[in-house]
């Protein structure tokens, strides 16, 4: 492994562990030419995943592509960045890593971030909806607030 800092080829594991339940392993290492400590994560290499856009263009899967949206819809809200890769993990899990024949939507991938997004905070569910879905008049906001309501309210009414 090539160290960051210096580019000296050597290094030696410092500590190891898996992450993400056991779908990948963390390694601390450590530069033989600098002697500086790096993090480096090892994952099993997947048959690759096409994902196909609305206008049927086709390009690879890329899970930043989905950790930048959260981000973006999470943006001052008081969501974890942990809670945001459970919820692609999950994602990944259900649909992308599912044995589905290589190829996945993105209104496939987009309708189940939602639904995960819609439980984990509204506010982040209401701007990831607003791009997704494009919303062009404040009538759509208002209809996705307004479902979100008779929602909570439905749970509340099951609840009691």
């Amino acid at each position: 492994m090539k160290c960051p800092f210096c580019g000296h080829l050597e290094d030696r594991v410092v500590d190891s562990r898996s992450t993400r339940e056991g779908e990948a392993v963390r390694r601390r290492r450590e530069c033989l030419g600098c002697e500086a400590r790096f993090t480096t994560y090892e994952y099993v290499e997947r048959a690759p995943i096409t994902v196909v856009k609305a206008d049927g263009a086709r390009e690879s899967y890329q899970r930043e592509k989905m950790l930048a949206g959260l981000l973006r819809a999470c943006e001052k809200r008081h969501v974890e960045r942990a809670a945001m890769e459970r919820l692609i993990d999950d994602v990944e899990q259900s649909v992308i890593f599912s044995g589905l024949a290589g190829e996945i939507t993105t209104q496939r991938i987009g309708e189940e971030i939602m639904a995960r997004l819609r439980d984990l905070d509204e506010v982040a569910y209401v701007r990831f909806a607003s791009v997704y879905r494009r919303f062009t008049e404040l009538s759509q906001f208002a209809d996705e607030l307004e479902r979100l309501i008779e929602r909570r309210e439905d749970e509340r009414k099951g609840k009691s």
